[in-house]
């Protein structure tokens, strides 16, 4: 395959890849956003909504939030 590359210890055995970037740059982004969304799934989450009402609730009347509740819980 074009643009990959194994390293193999003294058996032979396969121990890592080397990925070309020009070649697989996409893939590679791809494949480690879902190793991390695969590494958080474990976190607690909030509803969509509950985070949407929350920034809401913290906006000042100018747009901005306020320097309170900035964490979302």
């Amino acid at each position: 395959m074009k643009g990959v590359n194994y390293l193999t210890d003294e058996k032979g055995n396969k121990t890592a890849v080397v990925i070309s970037l020009k070649n697989y740059e996409e893939e590679l982004v791809d494949f480690l956003h879902g190793l991390e969304a695969k590494s958080r799934l474990e976190e607690p989450s909030v509803a969509f909504g509950k985070a949407v009402n929350k920034i809401l609730k913290t906006k000042s009347p100018r747009g901005k939030l306020s320097g309170k509740n900035k964490k979302i819980s």
